[in-house]
């Protein structure tokens, strides 16, 4: 009996404790209609959006939000169903046939990763399955998840985290470009022999327009805002914080230091104390990701992808990315030789379109994101607008250097006639692959707000910024948040 009432009396203890050990907690509130703008890092005010109006920011111009004239679930839900049916029937399809000297050779979408695997290319091929097999694939399926979790009245705490790998693994979904490598293949195949389309080749591009139209639908601000804040949570150490909840007309606006942005769903958070940006703050409220006021070691991870996207592009350029053998002729093709190829046959806008894809592209973003990070490290302020928004060109164009990697894949797959016509692939395809591969993780890893704050923009956080940007920010003023207005889409 006496064990008995002491075990109540201690949990009476410390029902009565918790209140107190809550007050105690470092307390976190987050503002709502305050967003930070991913591009220049300013705080500004989110309007009152109607349906086809967007808010942009008022330095860089970036869109930050667009409220959509569609549903915001049935939509993208129908475009997602034609997508994952489109798919599983280009699976099923066959994308061209050729047709040698009375000799045909069928082949499909997984034809050319399996042949770079027995070529000995195992990386390129495992490259070329994950970005047009496998990653449209895992993308469709999280599209439906997050569908389903956004159309349930309290959102299931999985899907924030899916919806974050959502935005990760798009990217790496390729089938636009994929697309364009069956044009520059079958431009190519028939001087060889007779070529016929299969109907994959109209499902895949079909798939490209419902898989873009999904993205262009989905309103993603709806989805964030479905989701619970919590009203406890933990710093990097594991020590609770306590979470208020403020709107941004109810208050004045707290100090730029003080302020820091979810990077995955962007909810705002102020804290009693300047954020660093060398650490971790803690584990955002609304989606659970880990929250830093800027990407960490975003220089010297930018500058590493850079400095080995340069070592292999030399080799992607002077190596051939494959080998043509036609009746015992043909030798090495680089990849400047396949893009005068394409104009002596007078298939001049493709050639340009492989010239500026597989050439300047990757040469232009090597150039770009150097340019960027040596005006980060030296504080310069020079084209800050210009240079956020060539960021964002950058970030986006990247992907279509894939190009010629396609074309080699399925090129490889469909000329497999021994002694009368053959195509394999060459050493420089890897390396060029490497190149594209390697400057989309330099973009990614950069941060554009970094530059803004090395100009002395954002705020007076020191922390984290060259030294050289700090002795340049002598004198500079932090620029004031402004208030965005809405635009008609």
């Amino acid at each position: 009996m006496s064990e008995t009432m002491s075990a109540r009396t201690s949990r009476m203890l410390r029902r009565a404790a918790w209140p107190r050990r809550t007050a105690d907690l470092r307390h976190v509130r987050t503002i709502d209609d305050l967003v930070e703008c991913p591009g220049c890092g300013l705080f500004q005010r989110r309007p009152p959006l109607q349906a086809g109006e967007l808010a942009a920011c008022s330095r860089c111009g970036q869109t930050l939000e667009w409220r959509r004239r569609t549903s915001p679930l049935q939509t993208p839900l129908a475009f997602c169903i034609s997508s994952c049916a489109l798919y599983l029937a280009a699976l099923a399809s066959s994308l061209m046939t050729l047709d040698v000297y009375g000799r045909e050779r069928t082949v499909d979408l997984l034809t050319g990763p399996m042949e770079l695997l027995h070529e000995g290319w195992g990386e390129a091929g495992l490259l070329v399955g994950l970005v047009t097999i496998a990653a449209p694939a895992v993308v469709i399926g999280m599209m439906f998840a997050i569908l389903y979790a956004a159309s349930r009245r309290q959102m299931p705490d999985w899907a924030p985290h899916l919806l974050i790998w959502y935005e990760k693994m798009r990217p790496w979904s390729m089938i636009e470009v994929y697309v364009l490598g069956i044009f520059v293949a079958y431009t190519k195949l028939t001087d060889l022999a007779h070529v016929d389309v299969g109907p994959a080749v109209y499902l895949i591009s079909a798939l490209m327009l419902t898989m873009a139209a999904t993205d262009s639908t989905l309103d993603t601000e709806r989805i964030w805002r479905h989701r619970r804040v919590d009203a406890i949570t933990r710093q990097e150490d594991g020590e609770r914080v306590a979470v208020s909840h403020v709107h941004i007309d109810e208050i004045p606006l707290p100090p730029v230091d003080h302020l820091v942005a979810c990077p995955s769903c962007g909810l705002v958070g102020e804290l009693g104390a300047p954020v660093s940006n060398l650490r971790c703050v803690g584990v955002c409220p609304r989606c659970g990701h880990k929250v830093w006021r800027r990407a960490p070691d975003t220089l010297a991870r930018t500058s590493a992808f850079l400095l080995s996207a340069v070592i292999f592009y030399f080799p992607a350029n002077l190596y051939p990315v494959m080998t043509f053998f036609k009746m015992g002729g043909g030798g090495g093709h680089t990849i400047i030789e396949g893009a005068i190829e394409l104009w002596q046959d007078g298939m001049i806008p493709l050639s340009l379109l492989v010239f500026f894809a597989s050439i300047l592209v990757p040469m232009l973003k090597i150039l770009s994101l150097s340019w960027m990070v040596i005006g980060t490290w030296s504080g310069s302020s020079f084209a800050l607008v210009k240079r956020t928004r060539l960021f964002r060109v950058v970030d986006v164009i990247g992907r279509w250097s894939m190009i010629d990697v396609f074309m080699v894949s399925i090129l490889v797959a469909v000329v497999r006639f021994n002694s009368l016509a053959s195509v394999t692939a060459n050493a420089g395809m890897v390396a060029f692959a490497s190149v594209v591969v390697l400057t989309l993780f330099a973009a990614w890893s950069f941060d554009p707000r970094v530059m803004w704050d090395a100009a002395g923009l954002n705020g007076p956080s020191l922390d984290g910024v060259a030294s050289a940007a700090v002795r340049a920010r002598t004198g500079r003023r932090a620029a004031e948040t402004d208030r965005m207005e809405p635009r008609q889409a």
